[in-house]
């Protein structure tokens, strides 16, 4: 459920600064903000209530932020934010550490605790996703969690990689969830951001076991998408990379209504259907785009395609065309 969609454009310039200082309060968590040009601040907001936890996407030009012990007192939500960098710089002092962070990295922010801090700026705006979610929604104890407030947390391969690949894609389709969805959707989320918490802090032992399940069915699946164009790619291969055993990786695939062949080709398949309605790619032969993503043979490719959408590759690229340019998928 989308909680607002907006930005400062529609309003006054004098009272651009104002309003968002106010909205993200109500909204987020209490904090003081400044800036050193009102006049030039503008800033683009959506947040999303997905049940167990909130997801916002902000875009804005200079902030100076800080939640003195004052403001603590009067407001605390006992929430914990996970921010995900995706433009921009800034530094961040809490819990008697202090961070430098840009692009590419995690910040991890504890209601509970002051803190004073920058970010943006007036020739380059910061951009950055926002998990809000209640301190014990982890299911791991808050002083190993509290170990990442204000400290380095880079986005790297492995389960750091899955996850902001996973909360960008969830930024972008998050309107399109039902209530079903969010709830579903905001359990791996939690999942995913405890074993990414638990991976920094070599604290895997103390994650739940669904949450360890879910962290190596996320990996695995990560792990799936970027070999797609190999059509040698068995569940031998993918058990032996995650040191599981085959009929392990069996049972994690059954848990989820599907064979692992099943889950390989449906991926095949839906990046198959994408770049087919891309306009760019129409003089690609169709096979060149089957082989592409591990079809080699011809007439196997077309009947999965036809069994899974309906119609034949060559009439989904046609209508495609007919209709107009295709919006490319994630």
């Amino acid at each position: 459920m989308k909680i607002f969609d907006w930005s400062t454009r529609d309003l006054a310039v004098r009272d651009r600064f104002s309003y968002w200082d106010d909205t993200m309060s109500r909204t987020l968590v209490p904090v003081r903000l400044t800036t050193d040009h009102p006049a030039r601040f503008a800033g683009s907001a959506q947040a999303f209530d997905l049940g167990a936890l909130q997801l916002s996407v902000m875009n804005h030009h200079l902030l100076q932020a800080s939640r003195p012990a004052k403001l603590i007192h009067q407001s605390d939500p006992e929430v914990f934010q996970l921010h995900l960098i995706l433009k921009g710089r800034g530094r961040m002092t809490q819990a008697g550490r202090d961070v430098a962070f840009q692009a590419g990295q995690l910040l991890l922010i504890d209601s509970s605790r002051p803190l004073r801090g920058w970010r943006g700026a007036h020739g380059n705006p910061a951009k950055s996703l926002i998990v809000q979610f209640p301190r014990a929604a982890l299911g791991l104890r808050s002083d190993v969690v509290g170990q990442l407030v204000a400290a380095e947390f880079p986005v790297r391969q492995g389960i750091t990689g899955v996850l902001a690949g996973h909360l960008k894609h969830l930024a972008e389709n998050a309107e399109a969830l039902t209530p079903r969805d969010e709830q579903a959707v905001a359990a791996v989320t939690l999942d995913l951001i405890a074993a990414a918490c638990a991976d920094r802090v070599e604290a895997t032992a103390l994650l739940s076991p669904e949450s360890r399940r879910q962290a190596l069915l996320s990996l695995i699946h990560d792990f799936i998408r970027q070999r797609l164009g190999d059509p040698d790619l068995t569940p031998e291969t993918i058990a032996a990379a995650h040191q599981i055993s085959v009929r392990h990786l069996y049972t994690l695939f059954r848990e989820q209504g599907l064979t692992v062949a099943a889950w390989i080709r449906r991926c095949r398949l839906e990046r198959c259907h994408r770049d087919l309605a891309d306009p760019r790619q129409r003089s690609l032969p169709i096979q060149a785009v089957a082989a592409r993503w591990g079809f080699t043979d011809a007439s196997t490719f077309s009947r999965a395609f036809r069994a899974a959408y309906g119609i034949s590759p060559r009439e989904h690229r046609n209508s495609a065309q007919a209709t107009g340019p295709a919006v490319s998928g994630p």
